[in-house]
């Protein structure tokens, strides 16, 4: 790509990003975060990629969650750890219904920016620039906290450094150890309305109890006590991500030091906008949210600027319908994957098209329609024979109410109970849980169904 460079996205059309009024103030945070470490390093994106490569394959599978927009209000050490601590249950049972490891990813460390469907809201006859995310400007409704503010940057690169320092070390400090976890999900599966679940749980501890009969313990095995964990956002308020872009000394690539893995929204995947531009250049696995308006030709097109070489694990397409939508969409695109023979991971992002507003005034996501868009997506996947690769969740490992159903049955008029989220709607650490129990059953009749079809053949 002898035409790009970190700043050839300057030269193409942008949306969804703000117009700073002091260019001077700008250009100062610019040149102060290019000194800055980088967040995340090559070595850790190319081994990212090569298990994304994996899940392509079905040899491995995809576990992206977090927050819709972090805060710079919220930010506290027990809100990384609990959001952290739900993504090791869900995992965990995951990984016994695929049999494949799964690939954690965090929608953390970086996801602070977010689109808006308008550029201005109205409250009480009084019309501001939408929020668009802290390192952009401030949620209060006020005409000086809604100025964009480039100094939020730093503020930004500095909370992401801290989850991530944080997140290295329960990574690696013992916290993830395998029989820690799975006593956590014990005592989701104690209550009645969890009985469906507990039949899994206790097979897992049979496989447990096995393994440590056979000497597989944290003493022997590093694995059980340790884990890989990665971290994500949408690639949106692209100053930023230009001046964290570093050269890999190793490859002479071009690195977005800003996190592991970052992907393209619905509202900015133009293929010749300045979104796919930078992206099309860093050598980070790339996501690309693939919504209803998505044409199976400017699918084609985008696959070849972001993917070029078809490498295995570099592109994940994150298909977002909505319930009962999917069936519409989902086809047509696996098909025009299937004609360029393009090496892509296939996830579901059941939240994202499931936004309603509640007769309270909320805006929320049934539960059951997140259910039924993740069970329309593996459907679909068994039927065209493609491989499902991932799932894509905004979730918390917080106690929130924004999302309603889900074994402890949040209803309409308990939304307003605690509802903190910046943004859009998440799902609480009972749904998480629940809904990777449900996701794993899917995944174990995909593989019962893979060992049937093998038999007969």
């Amino acid at each position: 790509m002898t035409d790009w460079s970190k700043s050839s996205w300057r030269a193409k059309p942008r949306i969804q990003m703000p117009d700073y009024v002091d260019s001077a103030a700008l250009e100062t945070v610019e040149t102060q975060l290019m000194k800055y470490p980088p967040l995340v390093f090559a070595g850790e994106a190319r081994r990212l990629k090569a298990h994304l490569g994996a899940a392509s394959r079905g040899e491995a599978f995809l576990l992206q969650g977090g927050d819709c927009a972090e805060s710079f209000e919220q930010f506290s050490a027990d809100g990384i750890r609990d959001t952290f601590k739900v993504m090791l249950q869900m995992a965990m049972v995951l990984t016994y219904g695929a049999k494949v490891p799964v690939i954690k990813v965090g929608r953390m460390a970086g996801q602070f920016a977010k689109p808006r469907s308008a550029p201005t809201e109205v409250i009480d006859g009084v019309e501001l620039p939408s929020y668009r995310g802290d390192i952009i400007n401030d949620l209060a409704f006020t005409p000086a906290a809604r100025v964009p503010d480039p100094a939020r940057m730093l503020q930004a690169y500095t909370q992401a450094a801290a989850t991530l320092n944080l997140l290295r070390a329960f990574s690696t400090g013992g916290y993830a150890d395998v029989n820690q976890v799975h006593s956590w999900i014990l005592d989701f599966t104690e209550g009645e309305k969890a009985e469906r679940y507990r039949e899994m749980a206790s097979r897992i501890s049979d496989t447990l109890d096995f393994m440590r009969a056979a000497g597989v313990n944290r003493d022997t095995a590093h694995t059980l006590s340790s884990v890989e964990f990665y971290t994500s956002h949408e690639a949106l308020l692209l100053e930023y991500e230009e001046a964290l872009t570093r050269r890999d000394s190793t490859s002479g690539n071009w690195l977005a030091g800003s996190g592991h893995l970052i992907w393209i929204g619905d509202r900015t995947r133009q293929p010749d906008g300045a979104h796919v531009e930078y992206c099309s250049g860093v050598l980070n696995p790339i996501g690309l949210k693939c919504g209803p308006t998505m044409t199976a030709e400017d699918l084609k097109r985008l696959m070849q600027k972001l993917n070029p070489e078809n490498e295995a694990g570099r592109l994940t397409l994150i298909a977002r319908f909505g319930a009962g939508k999917a069936g519409d969409h989902l086809p047509r695109l696996i098909k025009a994957v299937q004609e360029e023979g393009a090496n892509v991971v296939w996830v579901s992002d059941p939240m994202h098209g499931n936004t309603i507003k509640s007769a309270s005034g909320f805006k929320t996501r049934p539960f059951e329609a997140v259910l039924r868009e993740v069970r329309e997506f593996f459907a679909i996947h068994a039927a065209e024979g493609t491989v499902p690769g991932g799932v894509h969740f905004e979730m918390t490992g917080q106690d929130v109410t924004e999302c309603t159903g889900g074994l402890r049955a949040v209803r309409d008029e308990n939304l307003s109970d605690r509802y903190h989220t910046a943004c859009d709607p998440r799902l609480n650490a009972s749904q998480s849980l629940e809904l990777a129990f449900l996701v794993a059953e899917e995944l174990s009749r995909l593989r019962q169904d893979q060992i049937a079809a093998r038999a007969a053949g």
